[in-house]
């Protein structure tokens, strides 16, 4: 092994002092492989290419040669996860096995004893291996293997006794481990929600990456360990054990890797048992300042411009999961300073801000968002952020905090920027009330970018066509993702905003004092440089970051409406 350790010190993988550590992690029993990665920062797969050629082994990608489930269940799937090696393919009579650990022989003497079979090593990363046995298996394979194994754990959701055997199980490791693994898989894989659904004969889990919800793959046994699975979350939110019957919401703050991570969990009783609802936030995200959400420069200019403002209503609207919160958080982090008190009342609170008042909405003890922002404004501020206006009372508390010099941040649950201010006048705001107070909408919605890893130009026949299609502001370079490993096959990775800007300006209060519908208010908003939704996004796709698909799918064309004549029939 020291020979094989100063080969790679001559090739100048290794300098000369982590050489010596790996030698001294050899001798205290560390694998050769490990104790070499554990001695410097040389990459798995820079090693593992080096040892292909100095042992004359194939070097594969998993990707590529990925076995079948048929044919990797046929051998001892405990042996494969616990060892972390997977058998891709018999070749003359030859199982051809990925490892990448080739100097821990315990793993392939078991793998032979158990099957017979004649045995030949490749090399592939340990990620790609776990990913791979992962992606054919299930998440948490293992585990219930071994719970299965465990005759003293029966989990039972039909009989009385079903409370007391949940809550030992959800007490025991194997439960803690898949419930971890669980969370890990998705935090890894940049969800925003993990979804578990009880059905009559599957547990579905169900992860939303960048907007899209998608199916993990889960053994079937995974089923009769859901009453356990969920009283282990219920654990690890302080929620009611016993209580089945009613919806139940939690917290459970995590630390991965350095970062705290808050997950909000909604647990909803359903017809076959509870349903499960985990919403990932990274507190890191909420750090960002204005320059970092991808507005446009106008749109940015005139928002930050805002921000100086002493008072006024700044409104975001858009759907739920739009990143209406992000936007905001990042208009107060942008602000937030010593010399400004800012209270907010959310529900829930989403992100810990250091330095801001934080108040979380409760029903149960009256603490709503009216009440609760009443009692703010005798607690002296100078900024609020009202989570969102959802009745006509909050929305008048909003508007007098403005009046009397309070800047006052919400959300509003309209489809564009111009219907906001007619969406508080149809609340019975009065308009002038809606016009004095009102200094800025932002319209906005989330589009996938395009992955960095597998981006390439789309053929100019395919770009020739959208050109057709859309006409000349779609440029006639067009990119997209074709697929690869990064992206788990989407072609897409991550999500940035698109905005529509509404500035108040006098124009504009003139046509709200006159209650004009929201179609007459854009025309002027349009005229005065506001870019729609769409606009806005053509942007992204001339910067090559987005695609046409993702354009259309989440914007409307607000200038060529479907019209219909007397008959019904499209005109």
């Amino acid at each position: 092994m020291s020979s094989f350790i100063d080969q790679v010190r001559e090739r100048g993988l290794l300098d000369d002092t982590a050489a010596a550590r790996a030698k001294q992690f050899v001798a205290e029993g560390k694998h050769l492989e490990d104790a070499i990665l554990a001695s410097d920062g040389l990459s798995e797969e820079s090693l593992l290419r080096f040892m292909s050629e100095a042992f004359e082994l194939p070097y594969i990608d998993l990707e590529k040669r990925a076995p079948t489930k048929e044919y990797l269940t046929s051998f001892p799937l405990r042996v494969l996860l616990h060892y972390n090696i997977l058998p891709v393919e018999d070749k003359d009579g030859v199982t051809l096995i990925a490892t990448s650990r080739i100097s821990d022989h315990a793993g392939i003497d078991e793998f032979r004893l158990l099957t017979g079979r004649n045995i030949a090593l490749v090399l592939a990363p340990s990620a790609e291996i776990t990913r791979t046995l992962r992606n054919i298996v299930g998440v948490g394979a293992e585990t219930l293997q071994s719970l299965d194994a465990e005759a003293g754990i029966q989990v039972i959701e039909t009989d009385s006794d079903g409370d007391l055997d949940s809550s030992e199980a959800a007490h025991d490791a194997s439960i803690i481990k898949f419930v971890n693994q669980i969370l890990s898989e998705a935090i890894e894989a940049r969800a925003t929600d993990v979804h578990i659904e009880p059905f009559e004969d599957q547990l579905r889990l169900r992860y939303r990456i960048d907007g899209v919800l998608v199916e993990a793959n889960v053994p079937p046994s995974v089923r009769r360990f859901h009453a356990a699975i969920v009283s282990r979350l219920k654990i690890l939110s302080h929620l009611d054990i016993a209580e089945k019957r009613l919806p139940q919401d939690g917290r459970i703050k995590l630390k991965l890797g350095g970062k705290e991570i808050d997950v909000r969990v909604s647990i909803i009783p359903m017809i076959h048992g509870e349903a499960v609802v985990l919403r990932i936030l990274h507190r890191s995200s909420a750090m960002l300042g204005t320059q970092k959400l991808g507005m446009a420069e106008r749109d940015r200019t005139i928002f930050d411009s805002v921000l100086e403002m002493p008072h006024g209503i700044v409104l975001v609207t858009g759907p739920t999961g739009s990143g209406k919160t992000t936007t905001l958080y990042a208009a107060l982090g942008r602000i937030n300073d010593t010399s400004r008190k800012i209270i907010t009342i959310e529900d829930p609170v989403e992100y810990q801000l250091r330095g801001v008042n934080q108040i979380q909405v409760s029903t149960k003890t009256g603490l709503t968002f009216a009440a609760g922002l009443r009692a703010i404004l005798r607690h002296d501020p100078d900024v609020v952020l009202v989570g969102e206006i959802r009745d006509r009372e909050t929305a008048e508390i909003a508007v007098q905090a403005s009046l009397t010099g309070h800047l006052v941040f919400s959300t509003l649950h309209t489809n564009d920027a111009p219907g906001a201010a007619t969406r508080l006048v149809d609340m019975g705001i009065e308009p002038y009330l809606v016009a004095s107070s009102l200094e800025v909408v932002i319209a906005q919605r989330l589009v996938r970018l395009i992955c960095q890893e597998c981006r390439e130009e789309l053929p100019h026949d395919q770009a020739a066509r959208v050109r057709q299609q859309y006409g000349d502001h779609v440029p006639e370079l067009l990119f997209h993702g074709k697929g690869c490993r990064a992206c788990q096959g989407t072609g897409y990775r991550g999500r940035q905003g698109v905005f529509e800007m509404m500035a108040i300006t006098d124009e504009i209060r003139s046509l709200v004092l006159t209650r004009a519908p929201s179609h007459e208010i854009r025309k002027v908003a349009n005229k005065q440089g506001m870019l729609s939704l769409r606009d806005d996004a053509w942007r992204l796709i001339r910067e090559g970051i987005t695609t046409v698909d993702e354009v259309i799918q989440n914007t409307k064309d607000e200038e060529h409406q479907f019209k219909f004549g007397a008959a019904g029939e499209m005109v």
